[in-house]
């Protein structure tokens, strides 16, 4: 069972820092009561909305000062790391020698694997290969009086929610682990995952942690946050454990606020994807992994994105996408079949099936950096950015149902990382037994 559960409709910050003051004093009575050497695992700049920067800030500075020595690891997995400015940006007056950027390539130890069958098993056969635990060294091979995983659970593509042993097993992975483990969420189905508190995706890294992390002196600090009176995301939970249900409490409650069902399909809707968070499709295309199961056939989402400069998080992937684009699920693992490049970069593969519409409606982006002929090269439609801002308008929208003066009704999402957007049959009446 959690530590400590606090729910409300709105936790203020001021509550917030005083449940971080008690998670410490809790870590001192249940783990360590003077921990030396401190671990804190944070989201990385991706997340900065759910203010968990700011909550590990404070964390640093209270264990700070009880004598322990603290590090970061921002758990990127795949993502690009932080500059300096993002840093201070995201964790404010923690010393950047104290913040070590996660290398997924380089930087991890194999530990173990999940076996083939076993992923059979929980994928009901839609996956049949081993997925192997691969996990930075940092975390493997250094001593440590206790690991505070900091997150925000929100409704996810590969995990069905965000967060917990994500952290771990995503957040901290080899390139190996995240090939497969994507490549398994994706077989099994983007819209069977979203919204599910166990997907087999989960199911496998729930064993991967009770076979090989159970030396570690960690826990969980997870956030849930919906969107207030105010059209402000706020705070509305938070769960400190070190155990399965702690995870489970934190995403039955993000179901409950952060799902918006519809009972018809929307023929279009509208996001925005913050500039200071989503620089690449690959981060970006959460407007499309959230709302896909809302929108009709035939319709459209428009992405307004700011801050999108490119399509990967590493060049080699970035030349995947251009290369391949977002194709239906089926063309890209008829490819990836017989494509060593595809093969290579699984996670890739992975990214492009989740991208896609399944030429179903028009995914239509207006990028503050990239050029038309780029965008509609990887299957995309493309809006000007500065045209597409002065129709909209889109810091005078409220989240919800909007009408422009011409008669154009829409759907606006200011924050589609925040949540999951379905229509009722696609949300309750899946083909597969996945989840819950």
């Amino acid at each position: 069972m959690p530590w400590l559960v606090e729910e409300a409709d709105r936790i203020a910050p001021e509550r917030l820092d005083q449940l971080m003051l008690e998670c410490v004093q809790q870590c001192q009575e249940r783990i360590c009561a003077a921990p030396k050497r401190v671990l804190l695992l944070p989201p990385d700049i991706t997340r900065m909305h759910s203010d968990v920067g700011r909550l590990t800030e404070i964390l640093y500075h209270e264990l700070t000062k009880l004598g322990a020595e603290v590090h970061l690891i921002p758990t990127l997995g795949q993502h690009v790391p932080h500059t300096p400015e993002q840093n201070r940006e995201m964790f404010g007056s923690v010393p950047n020698d104290r913040i070590h950027a996660h290398d997924w390539i380089d930087g991890c130890v194999e530990v173990g694997e999940v076996p083939a069958d076993f992923v059979k098993s929980v994928s009901e056969g839609m996956a049949d290969w081993a997925i192997p635990i691969g996990l930075n060294r940092m975390l493997m091979e250094e001593s440590w009086d206790l690991v505070i995983n900091i997150g925000h659970v929100v409704p996810h593509e590969v995990l069905g929610f965000a967060n917990h042993n994500k952290n771990y097993f995503i957040g901290l992975a080899s390139k190996p682990l995240i090939c497969t483990s994507h490549m398994m969420a994706a077989s099994c189905g983007i819209e069977n995952n979203l919204g599910n508190l166990i997907t087999p995706t989960r199911h496998c890294f729930n064993k991967a942690e009770e076979d090989y992390l159970g030396h570690l002196p960690d826990l969980y600090i997870q956030v849930v946050m919906a969107r207030g009176d105010d059209d402000q995301l706020v705070h509305t939970g938070v769960y400190i454990g070190d155990d399965l249900e702690t995870y489970l409490a934190a995403a039955r409650r993000s179901r409950e606020q952060n799902i918006t069902v519809f009972d018809e399909p929307v023929d279009k809707m509208v996001c925005v994807m913050q500039g200071n968070e989503f620089f690449s499709t690959w981060v970006a295309n959460k407007a499309v992994y959230r709302t896909r199961m809302a929108i009709a056939d035939g319709g459209e989402l428009l992405v307004i994105a700011p801050g999108l400069e490119r399509f990967g998080e590493q060049p080699e992937v970035d030349a995947l996408i251009r290369k391949y684009g977002y194709l239906p699920s089926e063309q890209v693992l008829q490819l990836y079949r017989t494509n060593e490049d595809l093969q290579d970069l699984a996670h890739g593969a992975a990214h492009l099936m989740h991208g896609t519409s399944e030429n179903r409606f028009t995914i239509r982006y207006a990028p503050g950096h990239m050029t038309q002929t780029e965008i509609e090269g990887v299957s995309f439609a493309y809006a000007d950015y500065e045209e597409t801002v002065a129709r909209y308008q889109p810091e005078t929208l409220r989240e919800g149902w909007n009408e422009l003066p011409d008669g154009e009704r829409f759907y606006f999402i200011p924050t589609p990382s925040a949540g999951l957007w379905s229509t009722r049959e696609k949300l309750y009446n899946r083909a597969s037994g996945f989840g819950e």
